[in-house]
């Protein structure tokens, strides 16, 4: 089994796994592997995003937070050398966040072994649809990293079903159409939907957008197995606060 999806089946802690996302060398160079550090401790699977120029499916935050990167010269080399020479030992296995051009830039030929030196586990790659995965997928294969596919709400059964199969790592399932950073509602037709993914997934399903707070992880909790906090997780950064407190107080169990 993959060691994204182990850890997700393997959550440390009660309740469904966390998914915690944090953009690479955000707030600042010098500090991201103190930080990566301490949301390794608290999350059960950390997402490193890759700084991008057009982030599509990103929200505000996650656009501001890949802007202060950029002017620092954050790129996919940096952090692949940061995290290779770090000796690694954090508590979560990682998973980039990364669009398809940082990835064709640095070379599909020498991008899964140097992954795999950094300890990245598996990749996301959010504008690279299904049928146009191969390449990538058979690349990162030779080195044992998952590919995890995205569905929405709006995906049509058959379709939810092909990527659920396909799917490496985990599902991301949206919580809503659109873009990152806003807050979801979770009416009961999404906990519904999302409990028919997780039936009918060979890999573990984890809902993502929109995730703000303890009680909405809850009310994931029965139909999912992991939860996905992304722009939550940089505005506590964005504000100087501490990230670990912040995981740890997402989960139900801890609330309150």
């Amino acid at each position: 089994m993959n060691a994204i999806s182990a850890a997700i089946r393997g959550a440390r802690h009660d309740g469904p796994a966390l998914v915690a996302y944090l953009t690479a060398g955000y707030p600042r160079r010098e500090t991201f592997l103190a930080t990566l550090n301490d949301i390794a401790e608290a999350a059960d699977v950390v997402e490193i995003g890759v700084p991008f120029s057009d982030p599509m499916a990103d929200g505000l935050t996650i656009q501001r937070s890949s802007r202060v990167a950029l002017a620092q010269g954050v790129s996919l080399g940096w952090l692949l050398e940061t995290l290779d020479g770090s000796g690694g030992g954090f508590k979560a296995p990682l998973l980039l966040m990364s669009y398809l051009n940082p990835l064709l830039a640095y070379g599909l030929g020498a991008l899964p072994a140097a992954a795999r030196r950094a300890g990245i586990s598996g990749f996301i790659v959010p504008d690279l649809p299904l049928e146009e995965c191969m390449e990538l997928k058979a690349a990162l294969s030779r080195e044992d990293l998952a590919l995890v596919q995205f569905v929405a709400p709006t995906t049509p059964p058959e379709r939810a079903a092909e990527l659920g199969a396909a799917s490496e790592g985990f599902l991301y399932a949206l919580t809503m159409n659109g873009i990152t950073g806003q807050d979801a509602a979770l009416p009961e037709a999404t906990l519904a939907w999302l409990a028919r993914l997780r039936a009918l997934a060979a890999v573990p399903v984890c809902a993502g957008f929109g995730i703000r707070n303890a009680a909405q992880v809850a009310r994931l909790a029965p139909h999912v197995d992991g939860v996905i906090v992304g722009s939550a997780l940089v505005e506590v950064l964005e504000r100087g606060e501490d990230a670990g407190a912040f995981v740890h107080g997402l989960r139900p169990a801890r609330a309150g």
